[in-house]
């Protein structure tokens, strides 16, 4: 099982961030994506990648939460980056709109660079979308050039969004511990999106599947992740993992012999 979309490199793990990462792989956790969120996550994240280079990838971006007043000066630094190390993809970026309408347009203007980015570096894209689906929409209708693929991340959005989202591009959905979530609309919505454009994601510390709701989230709690989605599809759980780390290899272009197969523990996770 490949975790998509984690952030293991910030300061909540710093006290065991060793051990978090060597409980991911008992429990059948084969490899991690790593996105970035702003200048001052980059030597972590980068850290990180460089301690389990085969284990984890690296996606670089400004994440829209994180747009100022200084955007152009951190788009310039985030840039320079490309040439400089290794990513998978551009990301996270995106719209969200949720904690604060201020910056709305500079996160378009933004969403839009990056997006440029991708596409003339034919890297696949890490979208978060809070709140901003229509504003997202906008940036792509007005888009100059062909769309780059890529991922919906921490996707909440109802099967019409799906719908929606589709006649931009064929996008994969990233499905993380909201699906466990009693009232969560996911579980209706997976059907929707169907398996093969399904990726597993933790968000890790955030959103902890149940029955660790509450508390810090990490690559661990993949499998319950899996274990709804299978649920929910009438999927057995090796099928998901199969389906989905497929998915996460053709969009990201990961290399089979960089993703490390672990046995999954019967007593994992707790």
């Amino acid at each position: 099982m490949i975790d998509t979309h984690t952030h293991i490199y910030l300061e909540e793990f710093d006290t065991d961030r060793d051990e978090v990462m060597a409980r991911a792989k008992e429990c059948g956790v084969s490899h991690l994506v790593l996105p970035n969120v702003d200048l001052t996550t980059i030597e972590p994240m980068h850290s990180l990648h460089d301690n389990y280079p085969e284990y984890t990838s690296m996606a670089m971006g400004l994440h829209p939460t994180e747009v100022n007043a200084g955007y152009k000066e951190n788009l310039t630094e985030i840039e320079h980056w490309f040439g400089v190390r290794e990513y998978i993809a551009v990301g996270e970026i995106g719209i969200d709109l949720y904690w604060d309408k201020t910056y709305r347009n500079e996160q378009k203007e933004v969403f839009d660079i990056q997006l440029h980015w991708a596409s003339d570096m034919n890297l696949p894209v890490i979208i978060h979308c809070r709140e901003g689906l229509d504003t997202i929409l906008e940036v792509f209708d007005e888009f100059s050039g062909e769309l780059p693929c890529g991922v919906f991340h921490s996707f909440t959005g109802t099967a019409e969004d799906v719908q929606r989202i589709r006649r931009y591009g064929d996008f994969y959905f990233g499905i993380n511990g909201i699906v466990t979530f009693k009232k969560s609309q996911i579980p209706e919505v997976l059907p929707e999106i169907g398996i093969d454009r399904i990726l597993l994601e933790t968000d890790s510390p955030y959103l902890a599947p149940v029955p660790n709701r509450g508390k810090r989230n990490e690559s661990a709690n993949i499998p319950h992740i899996c274990r709804s989605i299978a649920v929910h599809l009438g999927l057995c759980e090796k099928d998901v993992s199969i389906f989905t780390d497929r998915n996460a290899e053709h969009l990201f272009c990961l290399s089979r012999n960089l993703l490390k197969t672990n046995q999954n523990s019967e007593t994992c996770p707790k």
